[in-house]
């Protein structure tokens, strides 16, 4: 009984973690899409010198969670998520100085990119599912609800911040949150730092998986996921601007875009434990496919909300599905690495789409282009999630 309860308080503490981290990462790394109208219009910046910042943070980040990946193969998933919340506080602290394009690269797109690639969906995924095998995609919803909960209360917050002091606060704040962060993560205790033994006997590495067509095939329907996400969540909130809402009413729909990522990723967790993941992302494709052809057929603001509100159902929907994904082809011996690369590709080929949407922008006078972009890269996600199998690795079978 004693065993039992303190299972389930470490338990408890691992998803309180977790939610925590993601819950700062949920609402930082859309600083830029809620700011990007304010910050080019005050320094006369064109948009794809931004995105281009966001581009950088993508490449940066995602190679910086592969190294946190393997990582936390082997130390304490903790340690590695405390050290990645201080440098991503400082990075994204310091904007607020910004003055020149290069600021915003440097300290948008290096350093806060390091730390917010260390202090990632990693560490919290790998944490989750060695406390919850039996659940890891409901586990895993869970402590990713906490990104849909950030982008909804924290946006909303720094909505209010951005339309009475300005954007240089958001930065300010948002820094301080992540300083002030860092210390009570790095004080609590988890029963997860070390993987179990059990999990790991026959699991395949990284070069043995990447002999695998299932591996490649995850990596092509990440990737396109990936393009679809950063390019909306950096050009959301301009474009509601575009099509005729007010700064503080379009900065609050990107917030709430989180509240309704909240609804889908708990439901992807959820249905992933019953039917596995196969399902509910072919499911997300579908929906993006239908609100990317909206938006592109009627230019009015009511199509703008639906489609944020559409997408952001949609926006948070893999990432429970990552380390489901993995376990269940895989194994979990090199659940961080794997899972590490993986997302890895997803956020490099994500800066691709924040910055294909302000070079069109910036080239054309619109989204035009990017939205068909996006219609074609849907429409081949889900030609290559048809082709998943749904179960490689039996635990059972290895242990």
């Amino acid at each position: 009984m004693a065993s039992t309860r303190a299972s389930l308080t470490g338990g408890t503490l691992v998803l309180a973690t977790g939610f925590l981290v993601l819950f700062m990462g949920g609402g930082a790394r859309f600083a830029i899409g809620l700011t990007l109208r304010s910050v080019v219009g005050e320094l006369g910046w064109g948009r794809s010198e931004l995105g281009l910042a966001v581009a950088l943070f993508q490449v940066v980040s995602a190679a910086c969670m592969f190294a946190s990946g393997r990582l936390v193969d082997r130390a304490s998933p903790r340690l590695v998520l405390g050290g990645g919340l201080v440098i991503a506080g400082v990075g994204i602290g310091l904007m607020t100085l910004m003055s020149a394009p290069w600021h915003a690269l440097a300290l948008f797109g290096v350093v806060f990119a390091v730390g917010n690639g260390i202090a990632s969906i990693i560490p919290v995924s790998v944490m989750a599912t060695r406390a919850f095998p039996r659940r890891a995609g409901l586990a895993n919803a869970v402590v990713s609800s906490g990104m849909s909960v950030g982008q909804f209360v924290v946006i909303a917050a720094l909505a209010s911040v951005l339309a009475t002091v300005g954007w240089r606060s958001v930065f300010l704040w948002l820094g301080v949150a992540h300083l002030a962060v860092a210390p009570l993560l790095l004080a609590m205790t988890a029963p997860t730092d070390r993987r179990p033994a059990a999990t790991v006997s026959g699991s395949l590495g990284l070069r043995q998986a990447a002999r695998t067509r299932q591996l490649w095939l995850l990596l092509g329907v990440y990737a396109l996921c990936g393009l679809d996400d950063f390019f909306v969540s950096t050009h959301v909130v301009a474009l509601a601007q575009d099509r005729g809402l007010d700064v503080f009413v379009a900065g609050n729909l990107l917030a709430v875009m989180g509240l309704a990522g909240l609804v889908g990723v708990m439901a992807s967790g959820a249905w992933s434990d019953r039917a596995g993941p196969i399902w509910p992302t072919a499911a997300s494709f579908l929906i993006r496919l239908a609100v990317f052809a909206l938006v592109l057929l009627d230019r009015s603001t009511a199509s703008a909300v639906i489609f944020a509100l559409a997408f952001g159902a949609t926006f948070l929907v893999t990432a429970p599905l990552t380390v489901v994904f993995v376990s269940q082809s895989f194994g979990t011996g090199s659940l961080g690495a794997l899972t590490g690369l993986i997302i890895m590709v997803h956020h490099v080929a994500g800066g691709i789409g924040a910055y294909l949407g302000a070079a069109a922008f910036d080239r054309l006078g619109g989204y035009d282009l990017a939205f068909g972009v996006m219609l074609v890269s849907n429409l081949l996600a889900l030609a290559l999630t048809a082709g998943l199998r749904p179960r490689m690795f039996d635990a059972s079978r290895a242990s």
